[in-house]
C-alpha cells in the first residue's frame, strides 16, 4: 500500500507518503509552515526532487492542494489513484473515539462538535480531511486521534475539581495529547527493557511538550489537560499557571479574553520567559555565555520536568524507565541532565558521554532506572494504524 499521512496543524501542514511492507519506506515528505502569513516556508523531499521555497499559502486547503500537486509533479506518484489511503492526525477525539476510525460524514460531524475543545487544532484537521475528500473522493481516509491513547486513564487522573455538572454537560476533563508519539516510543522502549509490563515515564519535549505515566499496560496520567496548554512550559505556551493570573490580566490590565489566550498560547513558555527565543538551541547558545535569563530558562524547564518525574514515579509505585523524545527531548542533553538529577534519590544515573552524544540508551550501567532517547515517528505510527484498520 501507499499511504499519505497528513498532519494539519494550527498554522502548518506536514505530509509524508509511505510505502508499506515489512519496513515502512518514505517515498516523499514535505512541510508547509506559516499558513496564513505573507510568506510561508515550503520544503519538500523525494528521490527526484528537493524544494525549498517561500510563498503565500493562505489556507490549509491550499496547503493540501500544494502537497498533492507537488507529489505528482515530482513523480513520487503519477496520479492520485496510486494513493491507497490517507491517515490524518486529529488532535481531539473527546471521549467518543478510543481508536482509529474510517472517516465518513458522521465522523466529520463529530470532529466538528469537538472544535470547542480544540479550537486551534480541530478546524485545521477538518479542513485537511475535507480537501482530501474533494480531491481524492474514492480514497479511504482514517482519523488517528491524539487523545485516544489516554482513554483508559482512571477518573482520579482525568477529573478536575470543578462543579461536576461541567463534566457531565460540557465534557470538561483531562484528555491528554501527543498520544500517538508516546505510544510509538513506549512500544520501542518495551522492546529494549528486559521486564514484563515495565513502569515508564515518557517525556515528549518540543515546541509542544507533554509527560505521560505508563503502568506497563496503559497510560494512567499525563501532563496536558483539556487542551494542550496545561503541563510544563513549552516553546510559546505557558503550561500550568495559577488560574487567578487570568482574572488579574483581565481585571487589572484590562486584557480581552482572546488577547490573554493568545499570550498564553503564543507569547509565553520558553519565548516569553527567556525573552530570547522559543527555540532552545538559541537559549542554550546564550547560556554558554553565562546569560542569566538563558540559564534560568533551562533550569526552570528542567525543574518542571523533574517535578513530573517524581510525581509520576509515586503514582506508578516505582519506575523502570524514562524516555525522552520530541525535538528538544532528543537533542537537549543539558536539559535531560538537569531533569534526571531530580531522580538521584532513586539511583537513576546518566552516562555523561552517552547523554551528550544523544545515544539510544543514556543511563549508566549501574543506574537503577533505564533512560532512553528515542526519536518519535508519529507519521509512521499513523500509517501503521491506517493500514491495520483498512486490512481488518
Amino acid at each position: 500500500m501507499q499511504i499519505l499521512v497528513i498532519n494539519s496543524g494550527s498554522s502548518s501542514l506536514k505530509f509524508k507518503l509511505f510505502k508499506t511492507g515489512r519496513e515502512y519506506s518514505v517515498l516523499a515528505n514535505g512541510l508547509v509552515d506559516g499558513i496564513g502569513l505573507t510568506k510561508c516556508k515550503f520544503t519538500y523531499q523525494s528521490p527526484e526532487k528537493h524544494i525549498g521555497l517561500k510563498l503565500a499559502v493562505k489556507t490549509h486547503s491550499e496547503a493540501i492542494k500544494l502537497a498533492l500537486e507537488t507529489l505528482k509533479k515530482s513523480k513520487a506518484i503519477t496520479n492520485y489513484k496510486e494513493i491507497d489511503a490517507i491517515g490524518h492526525r486529529v488532535v481531539h477525539g473527546g471521549e467518543k473515539y478510543q481508536k482509529p476510525i474510517k472517516i465518513d460524514v458522521n465522523v466529520i460531524k463529530e470532529i466538528e462538535k469537538l472544535i470547542e475543545l480544540a479550537p486551534l487544532h480541530n478546524p485545521a484537521n477538518l479542513e485537511g480531511i475535507r480537501t482530501c475528500k474533494k480531491m481524492l473522493p474514492k480514497t479511504p481516509q482514517v482519523a488517528i486521534f491524539d487523545t485516544a491513547f489516554y482513554q483508559k486513564m482512571p477518573e482520579k487522573a482525568f477529573m478536575y475539581a470543578v462543579p461536576h455538572e461541567l463534566y457531565k454537560k460540557n465534557n470538561i476533563r483531562r484528555y491528554g495529547f501527543h498520544g500517538t508519539s508516546h505510544e510509538y516510543v513506549i512500544e520501542k522502549a518495551k522492546k529494549l527493557i528486559k521486564k514484563k509490563n515495565p513502569k515508564i515515564i515518557s517525556c515528549h519535549i518540543g515546541n509542544g511538550s507533554s509527560i505521560t505515566a505508563y503502568d506497563g499496560k496503559n497510560a494512567v496520567d499525563t501532563s496536558m489537560g483539556m487542551s494542550p496548554l496545561e503541563g510544563i512550559m513549552m516553546g510559546t505556551r505557558s503550561g500550568s499557571i495559577d488560574p487567578s493570573i487570568i482574572f488579574f490580566l483581565q481585571d487589572h490590565l484590562k486584557m480581552k479574553p482572546e488577547k490573554v489566550e493568545h499570550m498564553l498560547n503564543h507569547e509565553s513558555g520558553l519565548e516569553g520567559f527567556s525573552e530570547i527565543s522559543s527555540d532552545m538551541r538559541d537559549i542554550y547558545a546564550k547560556s554558554l555565555k553565562k546569560d542569566k535569563r538563558a540559564l534560568q530558562t533551562i533550569e526552570l524547564l528542567s525543574y518542571q520536568i523533574g517535578k513530573y518525574l517524581g510525581a509520576y514515579t509515586s503514582i506508578l509505585g516505582g519506575l523502570d524507565a524514562v524516555i525522552f523524545t520530541g525535538g528538544l527531548g532528543e537533542k537537549a542533553f543539558y536539559v535531560r541532565e538537569q531533569a534526571m538529577s531530580y531522580l538521584d534519590f532513586l539511583g537513576a544515573k546518566l552516562n555523561a558521554k552517552k547523554n551528550e552524544d544523544c545515544e539510544e540508551k543514556i543511563s549508566d550501567t549501574k543506574s537503577k532506572v533505564e533512560v532512553f532517547v528515542i526519536p518519535t515517528n508519529e507519521s509512521q505510527k499513523i500509517a501503521q494504524e491506517t493500514e491495520k484498520l483498512l486490512k481488518k
